[in-house]
């Protein structure tokens, strides 16, 4: 009779992971987790995408592990360059408001995640999204248009940690550091910061009726009540559709968006608080900081207005919210996105010029712009005597041609 072997488990089949470290509680109990229960070497990468904090203690919790390759990479330019930008060429707004600060960092972590993969020839990567969230389908749809055959480890979809006092209790079991707040179950609400925005979800805030508390959150904006009284006006220059200048200082892409935020940040500009549906079916509340990215999204939409065509700005229009919701949804690295992307670019060869803004308690407002490429005729446009310019009696018959069908419908009713 032959002898039957039983199957391996699926982690058997794991020898190395790569895991999205960020060093918080999370992701440190995943980090020991996985070492325990896939019996696997772990490679952590951790991304400075400008969230402002200090990452070097990220490497000494992965070291104190036992952990021996650590990447540890400053992606500052990059996102802004490569993500954040092109996504604004595009004046992104999901659901009429949200700049999709979160969204648009997940597909660069993703494509670092597979980088880091290939290279050290792991067998999986990991992340620490929950299975509730939008974050889980990013990382794993850009993951999988990047390196089809990759195994995705996603360890809240997978173990039974799924309470605050497991998890505790996990991290003291294995001597996992844990801040104070999170113990004494102080924190009101998780935030995930990058150089876009800063966003606070949870806790207190998953009462849609509930004002935002005040201490704690907005750490990059100002109360308006506390704003400057006087406004301040910038000039913003653009080159291609993207921002190259702020008061005639060129700068690298990351220190641009750095610079606005500052600017933003101190007249209160760019606070939202949403509800939004997320791609899992769920309604959620978040409360977001975007100074620079609402400052930018004003300057662009004006420097277009002057320099787009027509019809080629409602077609940007009307393909926005697709664009948007392909981005919420984690379809970064899709053929339609991408597809998509080709067409925004395209219409921006001419978008360069200037614009001018004041910005005052809150508030971001366009008081002048201009462009060698403009497309603004004053000639043609002014109420003036225009001397011939243009026929205004042509408009008659415009107006006919175009009443035709409603007055051939007007009519047959009658």
């Amino acid at each position: 009779m032959k002898k039957t072997t039983a199957p391996k488990s699926p982690k058997s089949n794991v020898n190395k992971v790569v895991l999205a470290y960020s060093g918080g509680l999370d992701t440190s109990v995943i980090l020991k987790w996985l070492q325990d229960e896939y019996g696997c070497e772990v490679i952590t990468f951790t991304a400075d995408i400008g969230q402002g904090e200090e990452l070097e203690p990220a490497r000494k919790k992965a070291q104190k592990f036992g952990i021996k390759k650590i990447y540890i990479e400053d992606l500052r330019e990059e996102f802004v360059r490569d993500f954040v930008f092109p996504m604004f060429r595009a004046n992104t707004v999901y659901e009429g408001e949200y700049l999709l600060g979160t969204s648009i960092a997940r597909p660069l972590i993703a494509k670092r995640l597979v980088e880091i993969a290939k290279k050290e020839k792991a067998d999986a990567i990991s992340h620490g999204a929950t299975g509730k969230g939008n974050d889980q389908v990013r990382f794993e749809l850009g993951a999988y248009a990047l390196m089809p055959n990759i195994k995705v480890i996603a360890p809240w979809r997978e173990w039974d940690l799924l309470s605050r006092d497991k998890l505790l209790a996990y991290a003291d079991q294995h001597g996992i550091p844990v801040d104070y707040k999170k113990r004494k179950g102080e924190a009101p609400f998780s935030m995930d910061a990058n150089l876009l925005h800063i966003s606070y979800e949870g806790g207190v805030l998953e009462d849609p009726n509930r004002e935002p508390p005040a201490q704690g959150m907005w750490r990059l904006t100002v109360p308006v009540e506390k704003a400057p009284n006087k406004p301040e006006v910038i000039e913003l220059e653009f080159s291609r559709g993207d921002l190259v200048a702020i008061n005639g200082k060129k700068m690298k892409a990351h220190e641009l968006l750095a610079t606005l935020n500052t600017m933003g940040g101190r007249h209160g500009v760019g606070r939202l608080d949403l509800v939004e549906n997320r791609y899992v079916g769920m309604k959620s509340r978040g409360c977001y900081e975007t100074p620079g990215g609402t400052i930018l999204l004003r300057a662009h939409r004006a420097i277009e207005s002057l320099t787009l065509d027509r019809e080629v700005a409602h077609l940007k229009d009307d393909l926005m919210p697709r664009y948007a919701s392909l981005v919420y949804n984690g379809y970064w690295w899709s053929p339609e996105r991408i597809a998509l992307q080709t067409l925004i670019d395209h219409t921006q060869a001419l978008v360069s010029g200037t614009v001018r803004l004041k910005l005052y308690k809150g508030t971001v407002t366009v008081v002048g712009r201009s462009s060698k490429h403009s497309l603004f005729d004053a000639r043609i446009s002014t109420f003036d005597d225009d001397g011939g310019a243009y026929n205004q009696a042509d408009a008659g018959g415009f107006i006919k041609l175009n009443a035709l069908r409603m007055r051939i419908a007007a009519t047959k009713r009658k």
